[in-house]
């Protein structure tokens, strides 16, 4: 990927160099309280089998290079500060100067050379196999930037041992090769593969062969069941980055049996009730969220290809289905009766909560609290067509809507690290330095009108295309009604805690619709649409559907958590 020689970014590159401010280091608005007692989390190291780690979040800046002219596009690289004794760094950071000083890196140490917290049996058995960590070979220099105003930068590549893996770069301000000290490689039986996520910083050249590209990573296989654990390195390449090429650098994998660094349950209610964010409803919200016990005592009924008049559900959800594989043969709706409906519809804000799902990540070095809401109904879209809106009848609506956001929080410190925030069929996890917070560390969750997908800023929000300003909006703002989700929630499920500490309900075992397929006549409320815009802004109805949503034409019955890719996987 490299090729034979080194990319060297010289002089004529000497007017992309500008002076500016190194980001300062991100701490959350408060300080952590003080964990409960239990195990190894928030301990500040995490046992991967045979080797430990710690999470350096401290670091000392080697060099800083501009892409074009402007803070904004700056970036800096790092190396670690303040590695504890026996610990060695395993790769160097990298961010963009326009956002707060917040990453970590791992430095690592081999578990038998100390023979820490292992049972003499388990050190003989280890000793016979190969060091987990060792020295490179060398290193190979992959880029090379040299200005006498912005200064030197050299990248160098660690090489490997035979049946070893480099985990980073190295970063130096000079060009003699770095110490073989300063960084280690692993064993490759303990790491897994990586995979580029975001672009941090691109160099284009007067030459097309001499590209550059630095971009940070993540692990390949990632979910509650894997064990691909992040080191908090960055990739580079001077070639076009092909998507389905091994990265040269790999992450570590977690080969403890257990996941020990993860909270237990007294823990767990500790991190929500510190961390547990408050969601907004718009002030014009008519479709509010409820308990799902709420729903069911108040005349929500299970419909079946044999059964499609209905038949009352029990208020725990006992006689629903459990279990198996959704063929759509059932499905939830809402009573017949019109008065019934339409109160149902309304939802209760008194009775809702927030159902909370506890599962490890990033190999157990964090935990990921996903909390998910109910609301009975989903309310029509509205359309956005430049600067004018447009209320549809029946497009979007449909029974049941399950929405969530996710809380990350390190397992090294018990610290915030990220939020998720789900938004339809997608979503997207937002930095905790650009959250927005209430009290405390506690942070706000929006929920757009009629939609109830989740943002972090209020506004207007267009899923389709935002270049063109047409698509579905969103709209979030603050209003009197809210859910405290730090108080107002219930743990429904936390796998890794074992059988029999939290039971889980009766309705998260439904695995079938929780609402009726519905099919949209679209067509007729866009022509509407259509009919009503300026000649020169008009789009034929086929091209207006090519922006839009698939599930503004209809969609069959929304599943519960349980059935979402995000139970057992990572969020999207």
């Amino acid at each position: 990927m490299f090729g034979c020689e080194c990319w060297c970014w010289s002089s004529e590159y000497e007017e992309l160099y500008d002076q500016f401010d190194e980001p300062k280091p991100y701490s959350l608005p408060s300080p952590l309280p003080k964990w409960p007692q239990g195990q190894s989390f928030a301990s500040g190291r995490i046992c991967l089998g045979e080797i430990e780690v710690v999470q350096v979040t401290e670091f000392e800046s080697v060099w800083s290079c501009n892409r074009l002219r402007g803070k904004s596009k700056a970036v800096t690289f790092y190396r670690p500060a303040g590695i504890p004794d026996d610990f060695f760094c395993l790769g160097h950071y990298c961010q963009p100067n326009d956002q707060p000083l917040r990453g970590f890196l791992l430095a690592a140490r081999d578990m038998v050379a100390t023979r820490k917290d292992m049972g003499d049996g388990l050190v003989q058995d280890l000793v016979q196999k190969l060091p987990a960590l060792i020295n490179p070979l060398n290193y190979s220099l992959v880029w090379n930037a040299d200005s006498t105003n912005g200064g030197c930068g050299y990248i160098w590549m660690p090489n490997p041992p035979v049946g070893y893996k480099a985990m980073g770069f190295v970063v130096t301000d000079d060009s003699e090769e770095p110490s073989l000290d300063v960084v280690r490689c692993v064993r490759e039986d303990l790491t897994e593969t990586c995979e580029a996520c975001d672009q941090i910083l691109a160099v284009d050249s007067r030459s097309s062969e001499n590209q550059f590209q630095v971009w940070s990573t993540r692990p390949c296989e990632r979910g509650m069941l894997c064990r691909s654990v992040s080191v908090g390195t960055f990739f580079c390449t001077n070639t076009y980055l092909d998507s389905d090429e091994e990265l040269e650098v790999a992450c570590l994998k977690n080969i403890s049996s257990s996941v020990h660094a993860m909270p237990n349950l007294q823990q767990v209610h500790k991190l929500i009730e510190h961390y547990g964010p408050t969601v907004f409803f718009h002030p014009d919200e008519a479709y509010l969220p409820s308990s799902v016990q709420w729903f069911f005592k108040n005349g929500a009924v299970l419909c079946g290809d044999s059964c499609e008049t209905g038949e009352p559900i029990d208020h725990r959800g006992s006689n629903l289905p459990s279990g198996g594989e959704n063929l759509h043969d059932y499905w939830i709706d809402l009573p017949n009766d019109h008065d019934a409906r339409h109160h149902i519809k309304g939802g209760d804000m008194e009775s809702a909560k927030l159902y909370v799902h506890v599962k490890p990540a990033i190999g157990g070095t964090f935990t990921d609290v996903a909390m998910w809401i109910f609301c009975p109904f989903n309310g029509p879209a509205t359309i956005k067509v430049g600067v004018l809106s447009f209320a549809m009848n029946k497009i979007g609506e449909h029974v049941g809507d399950w929405e969530h956001y996710t809380l990350r929080v390190s397992n090294f410190t018990g610290e915030l690290w990220q939020v998720y925030f789900s938004e339809h069929s997608g979503g997207r996890w937002v930095d905790a330095f650009d959250l927005e917070f209430i009290e405390g560390n506690k942070s706000v969750v929006y929920s757009s009108k009629h939609g109830h997908s989740s943002y972090p800023h209020s506004g207007t929000y267009i899923q389709g295309s935002s270049k063109l300003g047409i698509g579905l909006k969103n709209e979030v703002a603050r209003s009197k009604m809210f859910i405290d989700s730090s108080s107002k929630y219930e743990i429904v499920a936390a796998e890794y805690l074992g059988d029999g500490v939290i039971e889980e309900p009766c309705w998260l075992q439904y695995m079938r619709d929780w609402g009726p397929t519905v099919v949209y006549d679209s067509r007729s409320e866009l022509d509407k649409i259509i009919d009503r815009l300026p000649f020169f802004v008009r789009f034929s109805v086929e091209n207006l559907f090519e922006l839009f949503p698939t599930e503004l034409y209809g969609e069959e019955g929304p599943t519960g958590p349980k059935e979402k890719d995000n139970w057992l996987g990572d969020e999207r």
